[in-house]
């Protein structure tokens, strides 16, 4: 039996009345999952325990069986691991956002607002020009910090900061206050806050982001700290389920767990964790990894549908969960199929990212568990929130659903 994980990162929603009440996952044309539904069997899973904070890291920790009572740090820790920092004990590590805030003349840096967590999904060649200029900058004579800090490249607009024998501090995410003034939300330790008041004083008329406005694209130009933690300590995967897994993921966050937990690692070409993402080669190499290098489990990422989500994009958000029925679950559906390989395979978004919000909820989120063995199972006519509600089953603890996966 080999067992499989879709993960359409904030995939669930709520109704809009651009859709005529309906959510984006239910708006959204997806035959090859509904037809699973048929066979499969239909709930609801709570991924974020009461009283934590909505975020893929607790959420996806949860979805791989790590109760994140027990296991979470903190976020940047974990894509810290993904980028091959070697944090201390004391380290205290930060993620670091490329963020577009607003430009008019002449006010503070408290009075802007924060128009874009992700500078128009800047690619990682651009932020990595960026974030040199930055080091160079911040770590030199402009503010004067020696060796306490330091800067590193992650992907697209994610990055990692690290402040040696640092403080842990209470810090928002730049996606839930989107549009907001931000001086209420800045860091309360003012070198942080220094810091991002220079990294805008530096970044503004970059030549760089000159360049991307000229493209019509939005400029880079502030950092934003968020997510501090510190190392923490994963039971590895296999050790934990007795199942050999891999990670198929574009962000530094899924990356940073799978090296956390001794998963390994699928590199896929042309996956960057956006709308436009190598969704196909995502599936085709976790079949791979399933049936030619002896794999027993493989987590599928998509961060698409989460990015849109935060874009208030609906129409973009369905795109993205289009392209997640017909080019992966679809994909993954046929190619084991063919194989003869019996499979379980679970199907799920880790948290909500309303269109209307723009940021993470706590809410359940529905999940379809569908056994390649089993055709006579009696599921519902589709996947989505509303058939999840409707199924009255709802795990409230939602880092039991893997062990549930695994019973055969």
């Amino acid at each position: 039996m080999k067992y499989i994980v879709i993960l359409g990162d904030g995939m669930a929603g709520n109704p809009l009345a651009q859709l005529d009440g309906k959510t984006t996952l239910e708006a959204s044309h997806t035959p090859v999952m509904d037809e699973l539904a048929k066979q499969a069997e239909i709930g609801l899973v709570s991924m974020v325990p009461e009283g934590m904070a909505p975020g893929s890291d607790t959420a996806n920790l949860s979805v791989l069986g790590y109760d994140p009572k027990k296991y979470y740090t903190g976020r940047s820790p974990l894509e810290a691991f993904s980028i091959g920092v070697d944090m201390g004990a004391e380290d205290v590590s930060f993620r670091c956002n490329l963020v577009t805030l607003s430009e008019e003349e002449g006010i503070p840096y408290e009075e802007r607002r924060i128009l874009d967590h992700s500078s128009d999904e800047i690619s990682t060649e651009d932020a990595g020009i960026l974030l040199e200029d930055l080091k160079k900058e911040l770590l030199g004579e402009a503010i004067d910090v020696g060796n306490a800090f330091e800067f590193y490249r992650g992907t697209s607009y994610r990055h990692l900061f690290i402040w040696k024998n640092g403080k842990i501090l209470e810090l928002i995410p730049p996606h839930d206050i989107l549009t907001k003034k931000i001086g209420e939300f800045l860091p309360k330790e003012e070198i942080l806050t220094e810091m991002m008041r220079k990294s805008y004083d530096i970044l503004e008329q970059h030549p760089l982001n000159k360049k991307r406005r000229s493209q019509g694209l939005r400029p880079a130009n502030s950092i934003w700290f968020w997510g501090a933690g510190t190392r923490p300590e994963l039971p590895e995967f296999e050790t934990k389920t007795g199942k050999k897994g891999v990670m198929i993921s574009a962000v530094d966050l899924l990356k940073g767990i799978a090296v956390g937990t001794k998963m390994k690692n699928v590199h896929v070409e042309g996956a960057n964790g956006g709308l436009h993402t190598n969704y196909e080669g995502k599936a085709e190499k976790a079949v791979e990894a399933l049936l030619k290098d002896g794999y027993d489990f493989a987590y599928i990422h998509v961060e698409a549908p989460d990015e849109m989500g935060h874009q208030g994009n609906a129409g973009d958000k369905i795109l993205a969960i289009e392209n997640l029925d017909r080019k992966v679950v679809k994909v993954v559906k046929e190619r084991m199929d063919v194989s003869g390989e019996p499979y379980r395979m679970l199907i799920l978004p880790d948290h909500p990212t309303p269109i209307a919000v723009r940021t993470h909820t706590s809410d359940p989120v529905p999940y379809l568990l569908y056994d390649s063995t089993k055709k006579n199972q009696k599921g519902a006519e589709r996947y989505c929130e509303r058939t999840g509600r409707c199924s009255g089953t709802w795990l409230r603890e939602g880092y039991r659903l893997i062990g549930h996966l695994f019973e055969d």
